[in-house]
């Protein structure tokens, strides 16, 4: 079997299909890519037993079909270095050998059986779909993927739920101490329906999809879900069980209110934050008067540090602390001018939104306070 194509193409497409890879396999065949050649088409797929990304390139010539596994790390190396040009693949399935050449040259690698490759689990045909806009999608992994935990006791917290109601598509994310919930105000269904996306195939969307248009079709069922998007299609085991019900901790009233510079603030947080005590990362927000203060000091170091910057605030006077380091992932994935802050009080969880609504969403950051001393 022969084929030639773009170096340049199958250099892009192996470079992402090996984000799937695990660098241990409990298969060797894992460590492979799988070539299938069908009508002039290239197919290539990368799987770890969990999530399995399939996507294909357009053939410049070929001769026959056929289908065989490669390793991936030798190859890829080898088509990273050359420059855009036709590269042909000459497989001998007998001697299980495919020799690989350019313009200045050529390689051979071993290849294996592609019936040992395994196969992704099927999505059932009651599967619920959902059609969602490609950069909808990007922007609310982006915005999402931070606040998911590493937690081997809960790891229905490990990934992105997506939450579909007959009012919206609800996007959330949370290990227990900062929550992101966004709200799709076009995508609805009068079926409610829900599943939690592990965040490996959430990172690989989140680096496939930024410069991509079209839509994505997301059908899942209760153990999988199969992603279909414009270069190719992402199949994987979701996370089972309940998800904790995200609406419950989110406070219905905060009467102090404070709209504030995002990008000063963030500033402000990351020239205040290494004064912090290094175990609880605390600061210490200070709002009266239309000032905002902020105070981080590690006593055991004898560093302190304080900043104040103006805002506008319609409360009482009030202090509350918060972890520095996830106050700046929070402000970090905005894309506002301004954010808003609202408060009940220093025991209570404070809500970040963005001045404006991104059209048809509604976004919504919380985070839980840290004990000050006054």
């Amino acid at each position: 079997m022969r084929f030639t194509v773009s170096s340049t193409a199958l250099s892009n497409r192996l470079v992402a299909l090996s984000r799937v890879i695990n660098s241990k396999n409990s298969l060797p065949i894992l460590g492979d890519f799988l070539f299938e050649v069908v009508d002039g088409r290239l197919y290539l797929t990368a799987s770890d037993s969990e999530v399995m990304m399939k996507t294909s390139l357009e053939l410049t010539e070929n001769d026959g079909n056929g289908r065989f596994c490669v390793g991936n790390h030798d190859l890829l190396e080898a088509v990273k270095g050359i420059s855009e040009q036709p590269i042909s693949f000459d497989v001998d399935q007998t001697a299980n050998i495919a020799k690989i050449g350019y313009q200045n040259g050529m390689f051979s690698l071993p290849v294996e059986n592609a019936d040992e490759f395994p196969q992704p689990q099927q999505v059932s045909d009651s599967a619920t779909t959902i059609t969602i806009s490609t950069p909808m999608l990007a922007e609310n992994i982006n915005r999402s993927i931070f606040a998911t935990a590493q937690d081997e006791l809960r790891p229905v917290m490990n990934g992105i739920y997506f939450d579909l109601t007959p009012e919206y598509l609800a996007v959330v994310a949370s290990d227990g101490h900062k929550l992101v919930r966004n709200k799709i105000l076009t995508i609805k269904s009068e079926q409610p329906a829900a599943f939690i996306l592990p965040k490996k195939p959430a990172s690989l969307l989140k680096g496939l999809l930024g410069k991509q248009g079209g839509d994505v079709i997301i059908r899942f069922d209760d153990r999988n879900a199969e992603i279909n998007f414009e270069d190719g299609v992402i199949v994987c085991r979701l996370i089972e069980g309940r998800y904790p019900n995200y609406n419950s901790v989110i406070p219905q009233s905060n009467p102090n209110q404070l709209t504030v510079d995002r990008l000063g603030l963030l500033a402000a947080l990351r020239r205040v934050q290494p004064f912090s005590n290094d175990s609880s990362n605390l600061i210490r927000f200070h709002v009266e008067n239309g000032t905002l203060q902020l105070d981080a000091e590690d006593y055991d170091f004898s560093k302190t540090a304080t900043e104040r910057m103006s805002c506008d605030y319609n409360g009482m006077p009030m202090s509350i602390g918060f972890k520095g380091s996830s106050f700046i992932e929070i402000l970090s994935n905005f894309d506002c001018e301004q954010v808003v802050i609202q408060l009940a009080d220093p025991s209570r969880a404070g809500l970040v939104l963005p001045s404006e609504q991104p059209e048809n969403q509604d976004v919504l950051m919380l985070m839980m306070p840290m004990l000050i001393n006054d």
